[in-house]
């Protein structure tokens, strides 16, 4: 889901993490998001080109504090932090996914530099300052619009700090209509009405987002099939979620641009 759809905010938080997962409206899948993603540990964007970003637009890593905001199963933090020896704190609303987080922290030897914690960002986010670094990792439209989104972390994240997006958005020269996707231009006009410039990007290529798409559907799609058989009244439910699946993952293939944004704020 990209971060920033402009339309409503989602008003709960099982909306929200339903919406981040491609779940579309039908929040009865959340319940079964553990047992739907239990074979997949990077479950937002790829923790190694976070990584690469990081070295490269900051310095005195050590003393760099990071929040990762929808932290999934923590992989971005706990390789941030197993290799910067940073401090991260991420957030999560799964609880499943918090305790597999802490797990792992500690499997890696990175829970001295690691704390999770189950919440839901949008208000957490008001008890949050001073942080070196926020990563939204494909999160959805948590916060709203961009420039809405830009103006809810400005308070966490110091004068000269960095915002990383996993996001997507409509090629430039496209007529393609989608509305949870914006036009680059327009991206950059909202992050400097906010406040804050484009710093750094990277593009994925089409090859790595197809190869990375296949992977995460084989699973999930396994997952369910064995949950439509066991609960076959509710079978619509995860057949939609299929569908769902398969019609991102060729807007993501096919239509879009998607990106890490590093997004500085002035």
């Amino acid at each position: 889901m990209n971060i920033w759809e402009r339309r409503k905010k989602v008003k709960t938080v099982e909306e929200s993490v339903t919406a981040s997962l491609d779940g579309g409206n039908d929040i009865e899948i959340f319940e079964f998001f553990p047992y739907i993603l239990q074979d997949i540990r990077e479950l937002g964007t790829s923790p190694e080109a976070v990584l690469q970003l990081v070295k490269k637009n900051t310095k005195n890593h050590e003393d760099l504090r990071v929040l990762d905001l929808g932290c999934g199963k923590g992989a971005v933090s706990i390789l941030l932090s197993g290799s910067l020896k940073c401090f991260c704190l991420g957030i999560d609303a799964v609880g499943e996914f918090i305790r597999e987080a802490q797990v792992k922290a500690e499997e890696c030897h990175a829970d001295m530099f690691c704390r999770f914690i189950t919440g839901d960002i949008r208000k957490e986010i008001r008890y949050l300052k001073g942080f070196d670094i926020i990563i939204l990792g494909a999160t959805g439209p948590v916060f709203g619009s961009c420039y809405d989104t830009l103006s809810s972390l400005a308070d966490s994240v110091k004068s000269g700090g960095i915002l990383i997006v996993d996001d997507g958005y409509i090629p430039e020269e496209s007529d393609f209509k989608y509305p949870h996707a914006m036009k680059k231009s327009e991206i950059l006009s909202d992050i400097s009405r906010a406040g804050w410039s484009l710093l750094d990007e990277t593009v994925f290529s089409r090859d790595m987002i197809k190869d990375s798409d296949d992977f995460i559907f084989s699973s999930i799609r396994k997952r369910c099939l064995e949950l439509a058989e066991k609960y076959p009244g509710k079978s619509d439910v995860f057949l939609g979620y299929i569908k769902r699946q398969e019609e991102e993952n060729d807007i993501l293939e096919n239509r879009l641009i998607c990106s890490l944004m590093v997004i500085k704020k002035l």
